[in-house]
C-alpha cells in the first residue's frame, strides 16, 4: 500500500482544461460537432496573408474560437493551427507574434498533453527561447523608469511575458525530452526576477511566473539548484508567503494563489514539515463550498447562453479582442481560479505527507526529514525557512469528535467535504460539459483530496494510535462518508469521463487505510462488499486489485459479520492456484490474496472462524501451496526486489499457518 507520491509521468499539474475525450476519435465527428466549422478555413487562409493585420486578426480569432470548444479545437489542429502559429511567432510585425503568443498559449492550456508534445515537435522553444532575453530588457526599462509609458504598452508586454511563461510551464509538464531542453535555457533567474518585482507588475504575471517554477521545481534537480544556490530567492519566496500571511492577503482572490504556488515551490526544493504546510494551506482548502461555487457557474453560464456568441464578431471589420473579455467570462474565470487553488494546495498538501511516514500530530519533524537535499548553500536556505515558516500549533486538532480528534489532522474533515462530487463534477455520458473548465478543475479537486487523504490515512495504518484505532465512531463516519463519495461517482463511466476512473484508483488506497486503522470496528454491507470485487475484476491494474483485497480484508475481519466474512473468503480462495492451473489474477494480488486469508483467520476463537472449518480452507490452502511457489519463483529478483521478497515472506508465512491450523486439531 502506497503514498501517492508526486510522478511526472503520471499526472500533469494542471489537467486539461477542456477534453476531447468524450468525442470519437477522427476529425468527422468534430466536425459534426462544431458549430463553427464554417470559420476555420477563412482564419487558415488569412493566417499565411501578406497584410499583417490580417494575419494578426487570424491568430486572434483561432484564439477565440477554441475557447471551451473541444470539437473546433481539433478541426484547427487537424489544419495544422499550431505549425502556423508558431510560424507567427518569428512575424516580422510584433502585433502578430504577440497574438500568436496568447493564442499557443491557449491552446496548451485547454488542449494538454498531445497539443504541447506537437508544439515541442515542431520547435517552438526555438522562438520562445529567442523572447526571453527582449521580455527581461523590456521589463526591466518599465521597472526603472517613470510613469510617463503608456499603460497600454506596458499592458501588452505584461500580457504577452505571461502567455510566453505559460507555455513555457505547460511545456516544461510534456516529456523529459521537453524538460531538459527547458533546463538547458535557465529560466530560473527570468522566473524569479518576476517575483522580485511583484509590487510593480501585475499579479496575473507573476503569478504565471510561480506556476512556472512550481512546475519545474518539481522533483527537477536542476532548478531546485538553481534556486536554492542563490539565498535572495529563497528569501522572496519566503517574504511572499510570510508578509501575506501577516496581512492575511490569502483571504483575497487575487494574491492566494501566488501565496499558495510560494508555498508549494519551498516545498519543492526543501520538504515543509507536514504541521507547517497544514497551518498554511488548510485555510486554503478549508474556505471554499464546491455545491455553492457550482451554483455560480450555473446561474454565469445560463447568462452567458444569452449574450452574443464570439462567432459573430469573427470580421476584419470588426476584429476580436484577445484581451477584453465579458463581465461574465471574468466571473467564471475568477471561480475557475479559485478551484485551481483549491487543487494546488491539495497536491502540495499530499507531497507534504509523503515525505514523512509517521503521523504528523504524535511529534515534530525530525532532523533527518529533507535529508536528500544537498549541503552547502542549501542549509542556509533551510535554516530559513525553518525560521521564517514557524509552525503554528494553534492549527493542530484537539480533543473532541471527528472535527476536532485530538489525534486526526483537522483537515480530514475539509478533504472529506471536497471529495464529494457536484452536478458539474463530470461531464454528462458522451458529451461536453456546461462550463468544461469548471468540470475540469472539480474532478481534479476529487482526485487531489482523495490522494492527500490517501497519505493521511496511510501514515496512521503505517504508525497506529491505539486511542484512535479505539474509536470506532470516527471510523465509521470516515469510512461512510468516503462511501458516500463513490457512490455518486458510479461504477457506470462512460467515454469523456475518464476522471471517474482516477477517483476510483486513489478510493480505494483510502478504504484500506481507513480499513486498516479501524480493522475489526467497520461493519461490511453487501453492497460495498459487491462494489470492490467488481472493482477489482474490472480493473487491469494490479495496484488496484491489491487495495480493493486490502479493503476486503479489512471488512471480512469485522467479528460477527459472518456471511461477509464467507461471501469475501471465498472471493480470495478463488484467486488461488490449484494444481492443475495458475493464479486467475497476477501474481501481486496473488500475494495478496494468501497474505489476507492468513490475517483474517488468524485467530481461531473469532465468530467467523466457523467459515474456515466448515469450508475447508485448510485443504485448499494446501492445494495452492506449490502453485504459490511457482508465482514466488517466476519474480525476477532484479527488476523485482521488493515483490520477490514480500512473496517470499507470504509463502513461508502460509507454510507455517497451515501447519498451525493443523495442529490445532478443530
Amino acid at each position: 500500500m502506497g503514498k501517492s507520491q508526486k510522478k511526472r509521468s503520471m499526472r500533469r499539474h494542471n489537467p486539461m482544461r477542456v477534453p476531447d475525450s468524450h468525442l470519437p476519435k477522427g476529425l468527422e465527428s468534430a466536425e459534426e460537432s462544431s458549430a463553427k466549422k464554417d470559420a476555420i478555413p477563412p482564419i487558415m487562409q488569412k493566417m499565411e496573408s501578406p497584410d499583417s493585420s490580417e494575419r494578426k486578426w487570424a491568430c486572434v480569432a483561432a484564439s477565440n474560437l477554441i475557447q471551451n470548444d473541444p470539437s473546433t479545437r481539433r478541426l484547427l489542429q487537424g489544419k495544422n493551427v499550431v505549425g502556423s502559429l508558431i510560424t507567427r511567432l518569428s512575424d516580422s510585425e510584433e502585433e502578430v507574434w504577440i497574438e500568436a503568443a496568447g493564442a499557443l498559449r491557449n491552446l496548451c492550456i485547454d488542449g494538454g498533453y498531445d497539443i504541447c508534445a506537437e508544439m515541442y515537435n515542431k520547435n517552438i522553444l526555438a522562438p520562445l527561447k529567442a523572447f526571453v532575453p527582449k521580455i527581461s530588457s523590456t521589463l526591466s526599462q518599465f521597472i526603472d523608469s517613470s510613469k510617463s509609458l503608456p499603460e497600454n504598452a506596458r499592458r501588452v508586454v505584461y500580457e504577452f511575458a505571461e502567455n510566453v511563461i505559460t507555455i513555457f510551464w505547460c511545456l516544461s509538464e510534456t516529456s523529459n525530452k521537453a524538460l531538459n531542453a527547458i533546463n538547458a535555457i535557465g529560466l530560473i533567474p527570468f522566473l524569479m526576477s518576476f517575483l522580485g518585482a511583484r509590487d510593480k507588475l501585475p499579479t496575473a504575471t507573476v503569478t504565471a511566473a510561480a506556476q512556472s517554477l512550481y512546475v519545474l521545481t518539481d522533483d527537477n534537480w536542476p532548478a531546485i539548484d538553481a534556486v536554492r544556490s542563490d539565498v535572495a530567492y529563497t528569501s522572496c519566496l519566503l517574504d511572499i508567503v510570510r508578509v501575506n500571511g501577516q496581512k492575511n492577503e490569502a483571504s483575497d482572490d487575487r494574491f492566494v494563489m501566488l501565496y499558495v504556488l510560494c508555498c508549494g515551490i519551498l516545498g519543492n526544493i526543501s520538504p515543509l514539515p507536514v504541521p507547517s504546510a497544514a497551518s498554511h494551506l488548510d485555510p486554503v482548502i478549508s474556505s471554499i463550498s464546491l455545491d455553492a461555487a457550482v451554483q455560480q457557474v450555473q446561474e454565469l453560464v445560463a447568462r452567458q447562453a444569452s449574450e452574443p456568441p464570439e462567432i459573430e464578431k469573427l470580421s476584419l471589420k470588426h476584429a476580436p479582442k484577445s484581451d477584453i473579455k465579458s463581465p461574465t467570462e471574468l466571473e467564471l474565470e475568477k471561480l475557475e481560479n479559485r478551484l485551481r487553488t483549491v487543487q494546488l494546495a491539495l497536491e502540495i498538501l499530499t507531497g507534504a505527507y509523503a515525505t514523512l511516514p509517521d503521523p504528523v500530530t504524535e511529534a515534530e519533524p525530525s532532523e533527518e526529514d529533507g535529508e536528500e537535499i544537498e549541503d552547502g548553500d542549501g542549509n542556509m536556505a533551510d535554516a530559513a525557512m525553518e525560521d521564517a515558516m514557524d509552525i503554528d500549533h494553534s492549527s493542530r486538532p484537539v480533543a473532541g469528535d471527528l472535527d476536532t480528534s485530538l489525534f486526526l489532522p483537522s483537515l480530514v474533515r475539509p478533504l472529506l467535504a471536497l471529495i464529494q462530487p457536484t452536478a458539474l463534477s463530470f461531464p454528462p455520458p458522451s458529451a461536453s460539459s456546461c462550463h468544461p473548465p469548471t468540470t475540469s478543475a472539480l474532478s481534479a479537486i476529487h482526485v487531489s483530496a482523495f490522494e492527500c487523504l490517501n497519505n493521511v490515512f496511510l501514515s496512521f495504518a503505517t504508525h497506529p494510535h491505539s486511542e484512535l484505532c479505539a474509536d470506532a465512531s470516527i471510523g465509521q463516519t470516515i469510512w461512510n462518508e468516503v462511501w458516500t463519495s463513490l457512490s455518486k461517482v458510479g461504477v457506470d463511466i462512460h467515454t469523456g469521463q475518464e476522471q471517474k476512473h482516477a477517483i476510483w484508483e486513489v478510493a480505494v488506497g483510502v478504504l484500506w487505510g481507513v480499513g486498516k486503522i479501524w480493522k475489526g470496528n467497520l461493519v461490511p454491507t453487501e453492497e460495498h462488499v459487491r462494489v470492490l470485487m467488481s472493482v477489482c475484476d474490472a480493473s487491469t491494474d494490479s495496484q488496484v486489485q491489491v487495495k480493493c483485497l486490502g479493503a476486503l480484508e479489512c471488512l471480512a475481519q469485522h467479528p460477527n459479520s459472518i456471511d461477509a466474512n464467507r461471501v469475501i473468503s471465498s472471493y480470495l480462495l478463488n484467486m488461488l492456484p490449484t494444481p492443475t492451473s495458475p493464479s486467475p489474477k497476477g501474481t501481486e494480488p496473488l500475494i495478496q490474496a494468501v497474505s489476507a486469508l492468513i490475517d483474517i483467520y488468524s485467530d481461531e476463537r473469532l465468530p467467523y472462524d466457523v467459515n474456515f472449518r466448515e469450508g475447508k480452507f485448510e485443504e485448499k490452502l494446501a492445494q495452492s501451496v506449490e502453485g504459490f511457489r511457482k508465482a514466488v519463483r517466476a519474480i525476477n529478483r532484479k527488476t523485482e526486489t521488493d515483490l520477490r521478497l514480500r512473496g517470499e515472506e507470504v509463502r513461508d508465512n502460509l507454510t507455517a499457518f497451515i501447519k498451525y491450523r493443523k495442529d490445532l486439531r478443530f
